[in-house]
Order: structure tokens, then sequence, then C-alpha cells
């Protein structure tokens, strides 16, 4: 499993890429379907007991993240929740979705960072190239998320992301 990752903050951009050892329809599959989203997304130590999603322009993805792993301290059995709402969907190739944090019921939070993210699935040397392009507001907002430990959370992710796509091929 190759681990060819980069990670970078870019003005208002928060920009990762990363080639997975799989086919681009599986790598799609991967972020717009619940029964693969519930065995990958989140940070190591992490579980998503609700994943509900409509896969479709307009739709959303509502998701609960939970910690599990009581060597999280304080993390342990807290719940984080999510929102996405799709703004476009090419099957294959992209999906542009606002990541919004929310609460059980789906509510936007006030002040919270709310970026535009672009994942791009592309072919590569017969392997995946995922690109994902999140866009915030301000520099500032970037750099609240940064804060707050996305860099290691968003390469956990995509570790577990790998293994899943090991594991399913």
């Amino acid at each position: 499993m190759s681990k060819q990752m980069t990670v970078k903050a870019e003005g208002k951009e928060f920009i990762v890429e990363r080639i997975f050892d799989a086919q681009r329809e599986l790598v799609f599959k991967a972020f717009s379907e619940a029964e693969h989203l519930k065995q990958w997304w989140g940070p190591r130590g992490w579980i998503l007991p609700v994943c509900d999603i409509d896969f479709r322009e307009g739709g959303s993805w509502h998701y609960c993240m939970k910690c599990i792993d009581q060597n999280q301290g304080d993390f342990y059995g807290f719940e984080s929740w999510g929102k996405g709402v799709y703004r476009e969907i090419v099957e294959g190739e992209k999906i542009v979705y606002i990541d919004y944090f929310s609460d059980a019921e789906g509510n936007e939070p006030e002040g919270m960072p709310a970026p535009l993210v672009t994942l791009t699935f592309e072919e590569f040397e017969g392997k995946t190239k995922l690109v994902s392009r999140s866009a915030y507001d301000s520099v500032e907002a970037l750099q609240k998320v940064i804060d707050m430990g996305m860099e290691q959370g968003f390469t956990e992710t995509m570790d577990r992301l790998a293994e899943h796509l090991q594991a399913v091929q």
C-alpha cells in the first residue's frame, strides 16, 4: 500500500493529494455510499454510528463520528456531528460539497468554518489520485481548523481509506 500523500495549506485552501492502489470507481464509491463510509471515515479510534446519505446534487450527508478509543482521554465517548450538502456530482470523477459542523438534528452552528470541498478522482498509472481541495472563507478560518488538528485527523482518515480499499478489492 503506497502512502504517496501531500498535505498543504495554500492561501485559503487546505489541499490533500493521495494515490490509492484501487480503481477510480471504487474510490468514488467509498465517498458516495454509506456502507463504505461507515468503514473508514474519521480518525483512528473513531466510528460512524450515524451515516445518512442522500447522494445527489442538492442532497446531503449527515453523520456522527464517535470516539471509542479509551486511550484518547477526554475524547473518549465524544461525538462530533457533521453535514455535507452536495453542490455538484460527476459520477466517478468529482464531488463538490459544503462541509459543515452540525448537531444531531443537522443544524449548523454559528461561527464555525464551512469550506467548499472539491474532490477529484483521477486515473493515475492504474491507481487513483484523489485531490481534495477545501476552500475556506478566510486564512483565519483555515487556521482555526488546522489548530483543531485537521491535518492529523485527515491523514489518519486517508490511511483508513487506503486500508478499507485494500480489504474490499
